[in-house]
């Protein structure tokens, strides 16, 4: 049986409320309970370890959990320091502290999101008496270390994680009841429309939007691309735009269908690799090949372009989207019982700035038929 767990901030909640309940001797403070507000549902967390810092501060520890989800927050500590105030201000003031992302797009705010922000008020509006007001300030100790190895930093969210999401429950994106999710909802698009535009997240499903795709065409992914990609050839699909962040969208020209970092990474081989067709100088091969991120290693090629007067980034990203439609084609006639591949498949990527870097031949013409 799968066990989806909780999202990240429905521990942040819990250990706030282990803070409060410490502070008010309101109940056992060696778990909490929380309301999940969606969906509507009281669950229990249980809390590692609650501390009074002063008389009108104290801090509370919890582990995050997020179930079978192949989540590189499980078993983070979450820490969450509560104290009373006077004054002027809103009865719950939520704060990012140590560990938690800050917004580049938005003058640094916290990358606290709607959810977390009404999952936090609501729960610790209710433990309050009339006039009191706190201050909440939600600690990651691991955020930092942990967001290096997440795609944070490309989509303007630096120096930690984010507390993001919709529901209190965990939708593990690697478990078969997850896929089946995404199966349905291809099985309905696909009976409506003979193009569909498939997206890892929903940076892709935003951005697709925002260039006038029309939602319906849409299709979430998350790190499934190949059975879907399959699923969709089976179910008759004309054409499928693969529209993405190159970070991930670039595993798929070395041959990596399920696109989660837990099970195949290749981005730094896969874009040395490129380099080298297009005969790039072996030492800004090396500087590519040794980059932390993809996005570090695009910034280096469109460094070079800028000071050089070249095209390395068109060279390599071109070869790049072409790979990708060449092993999605392969893939989809090597898992087809089908003799005839029907399903057209182009590519699109983007960078950190939600912006085009390239499109392949194919990804411009069913492009120019989507938008």
């Amino acid at each position: 049986m799968n066990n989806s767990g909780y999202t990240l901030p429905v521990f942040a909640c819990a250990a706030a409320v282990a803070a409060l309940n410490c502070l008010n001797n309101r109940q056992p403070v060696n778990v909490s309970l929380v309301d999940l507000i969606n969906p509507s549902k009281i669950v229990e967390i249980p809390i590692e370890q609650v501390a009074e810092i002063s008389e009108k501060s104290a801090l509370g520890i919890t582990r995050s959990d997020p179930g079978d989800n192949l989540d590189l927050t499980k078993n983070t500590p979450v820490w969450a320091i509560v104290t009373f105030y006077e004054g002027e201000g809103e009865k719950v003031v939520i704060q990012g502290g140590e560990g938690i992302g800050k917004q580049l797009n938005n003058e640094g705010k916290a990358a606290i999101y709607g959810y977390a922000q009404k999952l936090l008020t609501e729960n610790l509006k209710r433990l309050l008496n009339p006039g009191e007001k706190i201050i909440v300030k939600i600690i990651l100790p691991q955020g930092r270390s942990l967001a290096v190895r997440t795609s944070n930093a490309a989509f303007g969210v630096v120096d930690g994680l984010s507390l993001l999401g919709t529901s209190g429950i965990s939708q593990p994106l690697s478990t078969p009841d997850q896929l089946n999710t995404f199966r349905d909802d291809l099985k309905t698009k696909a009976g409506e429309f003979q193009s569909l535009v498939f997206c890892i997240g929903e940076n892709g499903l935003d951005l697709a939007r925002k260039l006038g795709i029309n939602s319906q065409q849409l299709v979430k992914t998350a790190n499934w691309l190949g059975p879907l990609l399959v699923e969709a050839n089976l179910l008759g699909v004309k054409e499928i735009l693969l529209f993405g962040y190159h970070g991930k969208l670039m595993k798929l020209a070395g041959g990596i269908f399920h696109t989660h970092h837990h099970l195949a990474d290749g981005r730094r081989e896969i874009l040395a690799a490129h380099c080298a067709i297009a005969s790039l100088p072996s030492a800004d091969i090396h500087t590519v090949f040794n980059s932390p991120t993809a996005e570090a290693a695009l910034k280096h090629l469109r460094s070079l372009d800028q000071t050089h007067g070249s095209n390395w980034t068109e060279q390599i990203y071109s070869s790049i989207v072409e790979t990708i439609d060449n092993r999605t084609q392969e893939y989809i006639k090597s898992h087809s019982d089908r003799e005839i591949n029907n399903t057209i498949c182009g590519s699109v990527v983007f960078d950190r700035d939600r912006q085009i870097i390239i499109s392949s031949k194919t990804g411009c013409l069913l492009m120019e038929k989507l938008c």
